[in-house]
């Protein structure tokens, strides 16, 4: 449970600025496509820093690290509530990249670890849990408190919490051994199995479907006719959905496997941002569908996680620390093009950003069904 709590202050960092990206472009003076770089630049950060990391910290026992990787996002958070310009901003979240990359995969690992096998998917749903939680309730939170008091007094009360949780990290975890120094090459070698070429892939794909939209979270939905007044409560089923789809996504990869889960995922986030597209285009809005539809694709958003880690650990059982931070650099890449992607089609309108998502969305479809055949044959 603490190690969620972890993995919660993690995901507010990261997912919170999708709350607050028009007021804080406002603030720095430049448009929401360039502030949006800034997640861009998180996640780009992240991916690179993250198979780095595991390789330098790999002999630090697991608590030590995963207090200094929250001190470190604390102090990064800080910095970003200071920045006086777009360039601050950016080293700013590049520090909060380190702490994130150094904290997830070796905080998801650890857990896998301590549960039976037949436990693991359950066991990785709870330490994810942690971030589809903090798209619940942190990013709704962020986007009142910032409503409130301003986007910087948010990541104030984000360097907080990281301050908070780990304290309750060093009183309450118990010390965990680090593992052997392995040089970052022969670790990498992993990446020439056909079965975890198979699944990274993938990680990018469906993350990018979603992240395209989301990161633009506020036009997008006004576009589809949410009042601001209705917004923080859009931000919330979004959440919502996140949670449910994480945890239901747990217990069905267990009982049903991996492809089957992942199906229904991609096929339902198709189907939702395709729907939203539909009724942006039309200049028309029923909010009770939107909150259904907005509730859709948060659960098939966060259900992939779970499924995607249990195939990457079957596939090599013995380098999960390391395929859980490298799913990890996925899913940050996987944001960094949605991001990408959502503010070069912005412009274009926001049924053309929903469209686009879906589209990916069938692509991480598409990839998948192409290769489980591959990834069954290679993990037995």
């Amino acid at each position: 449970m603490v190690l969620a709590l972890g993995t919660f202050a993690v995901g507010t960092d990261a997912f919170v600025v999708a709350g607050f990206l028009p007021s804080m472009a406002h603030s720095l003076h430049v448009s929401q496509t360039a502030a949006g770089q800034s997640v861009t630049v998180f996640a780009a950060a992240y991916a690179v820093l993250s198979p780095t990391l595991a390789t330098l910290t790999a002999r630090l026992p697991r608590r030590t690290l995963l207090i200094s990787a929250l001190l470190t996002l604390g102090v990064a958070n800080l910095l970003s509530a200071l920045a006086p310009s777009l360039a601050v901003l950016i080293v700013s979240r590049i520090i909060a990249a380190a702490g994130a990359a150094a904290y997830t995969p070796h905080a998801a690992a650890v857990g896998a670890a301590l549960v039976r096998p037949e436990l693991r998917a359950r066991a990785l749903a709870v330490v994810v849990g942690g971030l589809t939680v903090a798209t619940a309730l942190g990013v709704p939170l962020g986007n009142l408190i910032s409503h409130w008091l301003g986007w910087r007094s948010t990541l104030g009360v984000v360097a907080a919490l990281c301050l908070v949780i780990s304290v309750g990290l060093r009183l309450n975890m118990p010390e965990v051994p680090g593992n052997p120094r392995v040089a970052l090459r022969t670790r990498l070698a992993v990446l020439r199995r056909p079965a975890v070429l198979a699944v990274l892939p993938l990680t990018l794909l469906g993350m990018g479907a979603c992240y395209t939209a989301y990161a633009y979270s506020v036009p997008v939905l006004e576009a589809v006719r949410i009042p601001e007044s209705a917004m923080l409560w859009m931000l919330f089923l979004y959440g919502l959905g996140a949670v449910l789809g994480n945890v239901a996504a747990g217990y069905a990869t267990d009982r049903w496997g991996s492809v089957r889960v992942l199906t229904a995922g991609y096929l339902t986030m198709a189907l939702a941002l395709g729907a939203l597209a539909w009724i942006a285009a039309a200049h028309g809005s029923v909010q009770p569908v939107v909150g259904l539809l907005v509730l859709l694709w948060g659960a098939s958003s966060w259900c992939q996680t779970p499924p995607q880690q249990h195939r990457l650990i079957e596939a090599a059982p013995q380098e999960a620390p390391l395929l859980v931070s490298l799913n990890s650099s996925g899913i940050y890449l996987g944001i960094g093009l949605g991001t990408v992607l959502g503010g070069i089609s912005l412009p274009a309108g926001t049924s053309a950003v929903y469209a686009l998502g879906a589209a990916l969305a069938v692509a991480a479809l598409l990839f998948l069904r192409i290769t489980a055949r591959t990834t069954k044959t290679h993990t037995g």
